[in-house]
C-alpha cells in the first residue's frame, strides 16, 4: 500500500506542478497584454500631445507670416512718409525768407 501511496503522490505532485505551470503561463501572458495595453496607450497620448504642439506650431506661423506682411506695409508707409516730409521741408524753405 506505500507503493501506491507514493505512486498517487508523485501523479497528485506532477499534476499540482502542470496545473502551476499553466497558471503562471497565463499570468505571464494577462500581464503582457495589460502592458501592450499600457503602452498602447501612452503612445496614443503622446501622438495627440505630437499633433497638438504641431497644430499650435502651424498656427505661430500663421501668425508670423501675418506680422511680416503687416510690417511690409508698414515699411511701405515710412518710406513714403519720409519722402513727404522731405518734400514738405523744401518747400518750406523754399518759401521761408530765412535760408540757413
Amino acid at each position: 500500500m506505500t507503493v501506491e501511496l507514493g505512486i498517487l503522490l508523485s501523479v497528485a505532485s506532477v499534476i499540482i506542478a502542470v496545473l502551476g505551470y499553466q497558471l503562471k503561463k497565463q499570468a505571464q501572458q494577462t500581464q503582457h497584454q495589460e502592458n501592450l495595453k499600457n503602452d498602447a496607450t501612452r503612445e496614443a497620448v503622446i501622438e495627440t500631445k505630437l499633433d497638438n504642439i504641431n497644430t499650435g506650431v502651424e498656427n505661430i506661423r500663421i501668425d508670423l507670416r501675418a506680422n511680416e506682411r503687416q510690417i511690409g506695409a508698414m515699411n511701405e508707409r515710412v518710406t513714403r512718409v519720409e519722402e513727404s516730409t522731405k518734400q514738405a521741408h523744401k518747400r518750406l524753405d523754399s518759401i521761408s525768407p530765412e535760408k540757413g
